[in-house]
């Protein structure tokens, strides 16, 4: 039985890894692609073959969370603290998350430039625990090439399909790369919380609970805008919209509330087609009546 052949550098850099899984597939003369037959024909109608499907991954160590014992002490009364603010609880896990996801991302799409292609579409990001500790960050999509002589100045990341991709196209619109909004905000217990949540406080809206989560939702679009303007888009169309809410003890006996809200999309721009009508024009109608001297 042959002895396996020993693991070259690539096997502990994953940028090589990417180039050699680039090179075996440029050498081969085919590519593959994560696209159904529909989205596969979506994007060759609207100028762009695909070349390739491209993977970023990344394992990250996430123990340090910048959350202390408990925020009350240094909490304005009933105001959530952000993970925006530098020295907010919460601030140093948000910092990684953001750091991750540019890191698959980015793996992604250098695999697509080494293909030769313009941007990658269908970008799928998942997150899920590492067995052996920590957790695993990936993106998952495929290479696309315009048919065209003009090459943009950085590879475009989109997690639209390949039929939205091509409407995108159609309408004037072109994606410049996937934008995430993440925030953690923590309301502490106090005890103007307690005495609106105890049984008998009666049916009454609850003003830190909803402080709380309206807070980590408005900061949450906020960086997801600053994203979308960083990448040089007009705007985003949003892939979703995450709240999770759970209770932090606190060694007082009192409880923190944390939500942390998470957006994604992919921020767009107008191109040179405003003077343009964008998809198929109008149907002519047509009077069906019979004319009066036809009775």
């Amino acid at each position: 039985m042959a002895p396996e052949p020993m693991a070259g550098p690539e096997a502990a850099d994953p940028a090589a890894a990417g180039r050699e899984r680039t090179a075996r597939s440029r050498a081969g003369g085919t590519w593959d692609s994560a696209l159904s037959a529909q989205e596969f024909a979506a994007v060759e109608s609207v100028g762009f073959d695909p070349v390739g499907q491209v993977l970023g991954t990344a394992v990250f160590q996430i123990g340090y969370t910048g959350a202390w014992d408990c925020a009350g002490p240094w909490q304005t009364a009933g105001i959530p603290d952000l993970s925006s603010s530098r020295w907010a609880p919460y601030a140093p896990l948000v910092r990684v998350l953001y750091t991750a996801r540019r890191t698959v991302v980015g793996r992604a799409a250098s695999e697509c430039r080494a293909l030769g292609g313009d941007g990658v579409v269908g970008l799928t990001l998942r997150m899920r625990e590492f067995p052996s500790g920590g957790v695993e960050f990936t993106a998952l999509g495929t290479a696309v090439r315009a048919r065209s002589r003009t090459r943009p100045h950085r590879v475009f990341t989109s997690h639209l399909g390949g039929q939205d991709f091509a409407r995108l196209i159609i309408g004037g619109w072109v994606p410049t790369g996937l934008a995430f909004g993440i925030s953690i905000a923590a309301l502490h217990g106090d005890l103007a919380l307690r005495r609106q949540t105890r049984w008998t406080a009666g049916n009454q809206e609850v003003d830190g609970y909803t402080r709380l989560i309206t807070y980590a939702r408005r900061d949450a679009r906020t960086q997801l805008a600053r994203n979308a303007a960083a990448n040089g888009g007009d705007g985003v169309v949003v892939e979703a919209m995450q709240l999770q809410v759970r209770d932090r003890p606190c060694s007082q006996g009192a409880h923190d509330h944390v939500a942390e809200a998470v957006f994604a999309g992919t921020s767009v721009a107008r191109f040179g087609r405003q003077g343009r009508r964008s998809g198929p024009g109008p149907l002519t109608i047509m009077r069906l009546e019979r004319g009066s001297g036809n009775g």
